[in-house]
């Protein structure tokens, strides 16, 4: 037989699904009671036993450009009923970081967001800048303003009106800016790259294993179809077919509009203040600010309730990567809510060491945002909307 029709497995990404959480990969012997029981497996080609049959044998071509991976909510149902006590779900996590890590570049940084033993170096390089952001803004701000006014932009430096302002007291808002935006922009070139590479990749699979009607691939339709499936995401509705873990379906909201929120917010400041030239801090009585302070709640209460659920399913295996979303989730909110409740109290000086932790999360976020667990959430929505787009039922 030609060596074109022999499978060739690939060990290191056998090891690789094993240590990022599937470790109980060997222990399917492909019964397919894992399809049977999905309650979101389509009929045509479901999962996930295809997958853990393709994890098994080291097929990492099949899996990485697989859309079905992502249809996945790893809910449990397929864990609760295996009668070997694999966990197809966790498996088919573990792949998922695998891809993210395939089509997120550079790779390095995808590889050291999931090691643990890069974990400082993660941390102290946004230490160290924002540490020179304020030594520049404290110690330079006379400096500054002469470079400013130079470009007839105004440094905002002190207090304002008496009070403390987090952003034009400590690090002034230009140079916070001049740091977050370039990440989140940079953040969006390399999901942009990526994605590119996904949808081509998933819709080849979805030709080669009869997944799809559409012989070619139309982006201006691919792109209506993941509008229609938006409400679907936002309501949960597959998370809420599971049936051992929907109870995760509430705190997942809580997470997903907690952000909506704050992005929404994060945008409405960036815009009163760059193009209306109006300051901060804001009265607590405006509805932007309550929407914000509902937002932070809403993160903080999200992730409690899945680190909560996370520590009392013992059976599930947690790895790095999880943990580390988790903890960087809990952290933006609390330290984002602390330092406004220590501005309020005058709390001066505690409130700039707060509001330094939370920009280092912050950071985290946006520099890591397509190499880490939380790029499920654009992958994923591109892999619904693609399984629209190709009537898979």
């Amino acid at each position: 037989m030609s060596e074109k029709y022999l499978a060739q497995p690939d060990l290191d990404f056998i090891h690789e699904v094993i240590g990022l959480g599937g470790d109980t990969l060997k222990k399917c012997f492909q019964c397919a009671t894992c399809s049977v029981a999905c309650p979101i497996a389509p009929e045509n080609s479901p999962f996930p036993r295809k997958e853990m049959i393709a994890a098994s044998w080291g097929l990492k071509d099949k899996l990485i450009g697989n859309a079905d991976i992502w249809l996945c909510h790893e809910c449990g149902d397929c864990t609760t009923l295996c009668p070997r006590g694999a966990a197809p779900g966790d498996v088919m996590g573990a792949i998922r970081s695998i891809a993210i890590s395939e089509y997120a570049q550079p790779k390095v940084l995808a590889k050291a967001v999931n090691d643990r033993s890069q974990l400082p170096k993660l941390i102290a390089v946004p230490a160290i800048w924002l540490a020179l952001m304020a030594f520049i803004t404290v110690f330079m701000g006379d400096f500054m303003a002469k470079i400013f006014n130079v470009f007839g932009v105004h440094w905002y430096h002190g207090d304002h009106g008496g009070e403390v302002i987090a952003h034009a007291n400590f690090i002034s808002s230009w140079l916070v800016d001049a740091t977050f935006v370039p990440l989140l922009t940079a953040s969006l070139v390399v999901f942009a790259l990526g994605l590119k590479r996904f949808v081509s990749d998933i819709h080849e699979n979805a030709v080669l294993n009869g997944k799809t009607d559409k012989a070619e691939l139309n982006f201006k339709e691919l792109v209506m179809s993941t509008i229609r499936v938006i409400p679907t995401i936002l309501l949960h509705k597959k998370f809420n077919e599971c049936g051992e873990n929907n109870s995760r379906a509430t705190s997942h909201m809580m997470l997903l509009y907690g952000f909506v929120g704050c992005a929404i917010v994060t945008g409405i400041f960036f815009v009163v203040l760059y193009i209306f030239g109006i300051p901060g801090p804001y009265s607590q009585l405006n509805p932007v600010k309550w929407l914000g302070n509902v937002s932070g709640i809403l993160i903080i209460l999200g992730a409690t309730l899945l680190i909560k659920d996370r520590m009392a399913k013992k059976s599930e295996t947690s790895t790095f990567k999880d943990w580390y979303l988790l903890a960087l989730v809990a952290g933006l909110g609390i330290t984002g809510l602390l330092s406004e409740m220590t501005r309020l109290g005058g709390a001066k000086y505690l409130t700039y060491l707060v509001y330094y932790i939370h920009l280092i999360f912050v950071f985290n976020l946006f520099a890591f945002l397509p190499f880490s667990k939380m790029a499920h959430f654009v992958y994923r929505t591109v892999a619904l909307g693609y399984a629209e787009y190709a009537n898979r039922k």
